[in-house]
This record gives structure tokens, sequence and C-alpha cells, in this order.
């Protein structure tokens, strides 16, 4: 019994992975998927983004969410069925509005650690994965909206985040592709995008050439605190029934982790807030010479854009919260449809694949990362809308907190204890 247990495959786990291994650990990650990056990590927004750290626990987001209650295709959807989860969730989410500002400045702080990390992540393993570094470009249609975002570009600033404020002449000599009537905007040049599912994919080729074993089209079947370790119950790719023992287990299973959680004596209050996403397929010329090189984010429609490589154009968006729901609604895709053909008229949008992930959110809008109650229990889950921005940092965070608990834990010493 010498491995730490990671249990997820997303980008959370298998940057954890990979920081456990660099620190010596025997690593095994399982997941119920055949293939790395599967679900939530498979094809959001696309950004980095340092400047998008501003936490949802505001006023205004109440009253908004209050205004879009009986619209479908409104960026926040909250479905009404009675759930005892999800109600309770919100109320605790309200609870956390009186720390909206120095959440927001954590996890700027955050997320500028994290930028630094995943550029030299690239760059050691060599990763390729339609990185651009041309920043993100926040636009807003009126001047109260703008006010706002001077406020939260303060708090962002404490954090280490630097934005440009511009007026919409600046926006569009920055972004002339870009259509619409603007009151200004802003642009952090040291924010990214990329295709995370090709980062997650080379990462985990990558953590393999450390040591790292993958369990994959592994469930798990519950996970259980013992005197030695924490043992692990799954049903394999054939339906066996296997366990296994380690001597340490890192939590990094998305809206999964909450029932993991519970196994283990935690409680992880994680809610499952679906988001959309289509990637239009540049087909022709006068489509990739339309779509935009900068990536955007469009603060009153709630929707975010990466350009991935020559030939893809991805837009996401929407916040619904609807339980574990994976289905792609027709009326949460639309939205997109019509934004990208209001903004971008000259992008032909014939070919769009639609997309629908779980964020798995907690109610203060920050990570869980670190021990849980009982020794070998570790988490790195709840990232909600900025798991690729922060995965990088969370990761070292995790890792180095299963160093200090196990400080006889690299490999050869492991090797000796067994």
């Amino acid at each position: 019994m010498t491995s730490i247990a990671v249990i997820g495959a997303g980008i959370t786990g298998v940057t954890t992975a990979y920081e456990l291994a660099l620190r010596g650990f025997e690593v095994t990650v399982y997941d119920r998927n055949r293939y790395p990056a599967m679900e939530t990590s498979f094809a959001n927004g696309g950004q980095l983004s340092a400047s998008n750290a501003e936490v949802w626990n505001h006023p205004s987001t109440i009253l908004k969410g209050l205004g879009w209650l009986l619209k479908s295709d409104a960026p926040l959807s909250l479905s009404l069925a009675p759930s005892w989860h999800k109600y309770s969730w919100l109320a605790e989410f309200l609870g956390h509005i009186r720390h909206y500002a120095s959440h927001t400045t954590q996890t700027a702080r955050l997320a500028v650690a994290a930028r630094a990390r995943m550029v030299q992540i690239a760059a050691d393993e060599g990763i390729s994965f339609d990185r651009s570094d041309r920043g993100i470009l926040h636009f807003y249609a009126t001047e109260a909206q703008m006010a706002h975002a001077r406020r939260v570009t303060d708090l962002l600033a404490q954090g280490g985040v630097e934005r440009i404020e511009l007026d919409a002449q600046a926006i569009r000599r920055l972004e002339p592709r870009l259509q619409g009537d603007f009151a200004g905007g802003f642009h952090t040049p040291s924010d990214a995008t990329g295709d995370i599912h090709l980062f997650t994919s080379g990462l985990a080729q990558a953590s393999q050439r450390h040591g790292v074993r993958f369990e994959m089209e592994s469930e798990i079947l519950f996970c259980r605190h013992d005197s030695t370790g924490v043992r692990i119950a799954l049903r394999d790719k054939a339906g066996q029934r296997l366990e296994a023992s380690h001597l340490a287990v890192v939590i990094c299973a998305g809206t999964g982790s909450r029932r993991l959680a519970q196994m283990l004596g935690d409680r992880i209050n994680i809610y499952p807030v679906k988001g959309y996403s289509i990637t239009v397929n540049l087909c022709d010329a006068a489509s990739r010479d339309a779509a935009p090189e900068l990536s955007l984010l469009d603060d009153a429609a709630k929707i975010v854009t990466s350009r991935l490589g020559p030939d893809r154009f991805r837009v996401a968006g929407t916040a619904e919260f609807a339980g574990e729901n994976r289905d792609i609604r027709a009326c949460r895709i639309r939205p997109l449809v019509d934004w990208v053909n209001r903004h971008f008229p000259e992008i032909s949008t014939r070919q769009c694949v639609p997309w629908a992930g779980l964020r798995p959110m907690m109610p203060s809008m920050l990570p869980k990362v670190g021990p849980g109650r009982r020794a070998g229990v570790f988490y790195n889950t709840g990232h909600g809308h900025l798991g690729w921005t922060l995965s990088a940092a969370t990761a070292e965070l995790v890792a180095g907190s299963v160093a200090a608990r196990f400080e006889a834990a690299p490999r050869t010493a492991l090797r000796k204890a067994a």
C-alpha cells in the first residue's frame, strides 16, 4: 500500500496527480470514463481568466436572477422543482454575500499563481493546447455596468490582476470584428485561452511518463477510511467488483465529490451548476476571417468566447440550477447561436457542436482544497466556473498538503515501509 489515490481525471484530478508524482509519490487515478477530461473538462469556455475571478455572491446577482426566473433563455435558469439540497445551497450562497470582496480578491490571487504554474507545466512537458496569450476583453453596454466593473477592477488589483479600461473606440481598435454598441470595457493582457481537453489529455500523458497509473472505466462504489489508510471499492469495465488500499486519497471528482465526502465523514456542499457551450466550426475562409482572435466576455449576457486554433470558435455561458441533469436543452443553446449571429454576422453558424457540463460549485464560490477531518483524506474540488483557471495552483496546494502530512511518502521511503 504505497500509493496515493486520486479520484477524478478531469483538470483538477490530473493536475493533482502530476504534482504528487513530481513530489515522489506513487499515484493511481480513478475515473468512470474511458478517457481523461470527458465531463466538465471537455468543452468549457476555454478562458484562463484571472479577470473573471469575481465571485457571484453579490446582491446584483440575486436581483438579476429573480428577474430571469421565468425566462427559459436567461443567462441564469433556476428550476423551481422542490429540492432540499438546492434551496439549502442557495441559502448558504446568500450567507456569503458579506464575503464578496474578500473572496473575489482571494480568487484573483489564486488565479495569478495558477497562471504562472500552468505556463511552466506546459513548457516543461511540451503540451500543445491551442493556447493564445492575447488576453481577454470584457465589454459592457451601459455606464452602470462600467461603474460596477471599475469596482471589480479594484478588487482584482488587490489580488494582482491588472486590467486596462477602454472606451468604445478602443474596443473597436482592439477587436474590430466585434459588432455592437458599447459603453466601454476592460482588457486583461495577461489572461489566456486554450483547449482544456487538449491540455488535460496532454498532461495525463505526461503524468504517465512520471509514473502515474490511470484506472479508467472504474466506477467508485465506496471510499472508506480505516486505521491503515483508505479503502476503495470499484466496479471495473468488465463489471467486476474490486477493492484497493491506499495510503491516502485526494477527491477531485467534480459534482461527485459531495457523495464521496459523505462516505469519508466530511460535508462538501457542492451543487452541480450546468453550463453550456457551442463549438462553431469555421469551415470557410469568410468565417475564419470574421471570427475574433481576442477572447471576449459579455458581462450582461454572461457569455465567454475563445478562438481555438484557426478553425474553431468556442462560445460558452449560462448557469442552470437543475440538479444532476446533463441534458442539452435547445432553449439554452439557441441564445449562444443568436449571440454569435448578432455580434459576428459574417460567421456561418451552420456547424455548431453543442455541449453541456456540470460545474461543481461551493456556496462560497471558493474551492475546497486541503485535508478533510480524517488523516489521509484530502480534497481539491468545488472550483465552479474557474476550474481551468485555478487548477494549477490548487493542485500545488493540495500536493503540498499531502507531502506535509506524509513526510516519509517519497517512493524510496514508501517502499521501505511496505
